[in-house]
């Protein structure tokens, strides 16, 4: 038996296993990222089992913590806002609206939009709010 003393250097490495790990990476990079990109949530009201030709599209309001408005993702003042709920409803009369209020927005910001909307008539509307988890 016969033990060879040399040790054997290494001319190249092998970078198989280092482009593996930069592909799976990448494609965890790409996953999270897209999964991490959204728009304001908003919980829509269920559809009913009658089927129909059309179906109002609901809108979002949302306000933030500090004061801004925003219709569906677009940011509005309470004028232009106005402005929009009224060219929709004589569009369509029927629209439903969803209102996303912070929990740490001044009352005040939440108040002026439900009497806004109830001064238009429009009573298609609800308040999105939190489970709570006990």
């Amino acid at each position: 038996m016969q033990v060879h003393s040399e040790s054997k250097a290494y001319d190249d490495i092998n970078v198989t296993p280092m482009l593996d790990l930069a592909y799976v990476l990448l494609v965890i990079f790409i996953i999270m990222t897209t999964a991490s990109v959204q728009g304001i949530k908003v919980n829509l009201p269920k559809a009913s089992d009658t089927p129909s030709l059309a179906k109002p599209k609901t809108k979002a309001i949302t306000i933030t913590n500090d004061g801004k408005i925003f219709l569906d993702t677009y940011p509005v003042t309470l004028e232009e806002l106005e402005q929009r709920l009224v060219q929709q409803k004589s569009i369509d009369p029927e629209t439903p609206y969803v209102i996303k209020g912070d929990g740490e927005v001044q009352y005040r910001v939440v108040v002026d939009v439900l009497a806004m909307m109830g001064k238009h008539d429009i009573t298609q509307l609800g308040l999105v709010t939190q489970r709570l988890v006990q």
